[in-house]
């Protein structure tokens, strides 16, 4: 499955999971010491929502668009984060990862961002001018693993990947693997497409297997059946989440889901500890 960021910027999917890594940054915040946040896919960067990538698909209205016009305050900060990028009540920009790490860092943090895609990380780069980022050209597991254990006593790894290649899963799990043992108190955010449930549901168990003590698993299905061949929702896997992010996550998957439900669905947002 190709899930290229400029194809679907502003999606439902990209309003779950830039507010969770919102909130997650937030908890991990309310302690001063310094954190160094990864991005390991970190695409353009900002992305125009009436270019002819995001404009081919129009998936902004049924993501970003939602979530503005909804008035529940537990969408604030995610709101927030998108009008920081844009001039007007009507969006024309989104703000990728990296931008919207950017704008969450304290003096003491530092953001360390990679892209492998030629033309990507070249957009990227000048997406994040006048940022403290500092940006990288490799390839992403190799990357991932080199950047660990960071400088600073804690950090974030985020791992979005276009799933490109039919092994991306596989390479995740196996890199997931060693970067645990490298940095075995380390928090690691891996988001997904769901497609069908049952490829997901066999790649939960390998991961499983892996046996990383505090592994939560969140689940965004938009559809209340598989619709088959379709994109379902998207998913994102949480590694030694700070207990802060975890109360508060409920009330905020609830939003999340409200606010995004297609006409006709009610859709389903879950979270569950993968090794309890």
């Amino acid at each position: 499955m190709n899930y290229r960021h400029s194809f679907h910027a502003g999606n439902s999917a990209d309003v779950v999971k830039h507010s969770l890594l919102i909130a997650l940054v937030g908890a991990l915040q309310q302690k001063q010491s310094a954190l160094t946040l990864i991005d390991t896919h970190a695409g353009c960067g900002l992305y125009d929502l009436n270019g002819e990538e995001a404009g081919r698909t129009g998936e902004a209205t049924q993501g970003v668009l939602r979530a503005l016009a909804d008035p529940n305050p537990l969408l604030n900060d995610y709101c927030a984060a998108v009008q920081a990028v844009n001039v007007g009540a009507e969006p024309q920009l989104y703000p990728g990862s990296p931008k919207i790490l950017a704008q969450l860092l304290r003096p003491q943090d530092s953001l360390i961002l990679n892209e492998k895609h030629p033309e990507d990380v070249k957009t990227l780069r000048g997406a994040m001018r006048g940022t403290a980022a500092a940006v990288h050209e490799r390839d992403a597991y190799e990357f991932w693993l080199a950047m660990l254990p960071p400088r600073t006593p804690r950090g974030v790894v985020v791992v979005d990947p276009p799933y490109e290649q039919t092994d991306e899963r596989a390479r995740i799990t196996a890199t997931l693997a060693a970067a645990s043992r490298k940095w075995a108190h380390g928090v690691t955010v891996i988001w997904y497409p769901l497609k069908d449930s049952a490829t997901h549901s066999r790649w939960k168990e390998q991961l499983r297997r892996l046996g990383i003590p505090k592994l939560l698993c969140v689940e965004h299905w938009l559809y209340d059946a598989d619709q088959p061949g379709l994109y379902n929702g998207a998913g994102l896997f949480f590694v030694n989440p700070p207990y802060a992010f975890t109360q508060a996550l409920p009330p905020l998957l609830e939003a999340l889901r409200a606010a995004l439900a297609p006409e006709g669905h009610r859709g389903e947002i879950t979270a569950e500890w993968l090794n309890d």
